[in-house]
């Protein structure tokens, strides 16, 4: 009896420890798959510009998204941009709520492929925080990003996804 109460009280700590490690586990999982593709943050007084390699062009593409229960609608301004690695650009997205209240979001940012994430940094991003809207209220919001020259030749085509999910706590 005492065995089998043991054994049932570890199953609530395993399920703790499991949800815990999920995290980092899946952190370890989307580098290893290249699935979510995480762009890079870099002040822009870090910046090197007499590094702009003119010699490339690499095609970058602007999705936008958004996820169930936010009443908002959200686009690129731009749908694609042909840019060279280390200058700085910048592209701009509208959002609009169609909420009679305020709301509140979060934008998750993704780049494929996996392999131009590392290569791929923002200086500024409305992703980097929460954007609260008030009711019908519309919104541009720039991205201002530089592709590292240290990206493979291979790669001539860039998408950068971003994707709306609501955070209202009610």
């Amino acid at each position: 009896m005492k065995s089998t109460a043991l054994k049932l009280s570890l199953i609530p700590l395993l399920m703790f420890g499991f949800g815990f490690a999920l995290v980092p586990l899946y952190d370890v999982f989307c580098d290893l798959t290249g699935i979510n593709g995480k762009t890079g943050r870099v002040e822009a007084s870090a910046i090197d510009t007499a590094r702009i390699d003119t010699s490339r062009i690499i095609e970058v593409r602007f999705l936008a998204n958004i996820g169930s229960g936010l009443p908002w609608s959200f686009e690129p301004l731009v749908k694609k941009m042909a840019v060279h690695p280390g200058k700085v650009y910048e592209a701009l997205y509208r959002v609009r709520s169609s909420a009679n209240r305020v709301t509140t979001g979060q934008a998750i940012p993704s780049v494929s492929p996996s392999q131009a994430a590392a290569h791929f940094n923002k200086t500024e991003c409305f992703c980097f925080t929460q954007q609260e809207l008030a009711a019908y209220e519309s919104r541009e919001m720039p991205v201002r990003f530089i592709i590292d020259t240290a990206i493979s030749e291979n790669i001539e085509q860039i998408t950068l996804s971003y994707t709306f999910f609501n955070v209202d706590k009610t």
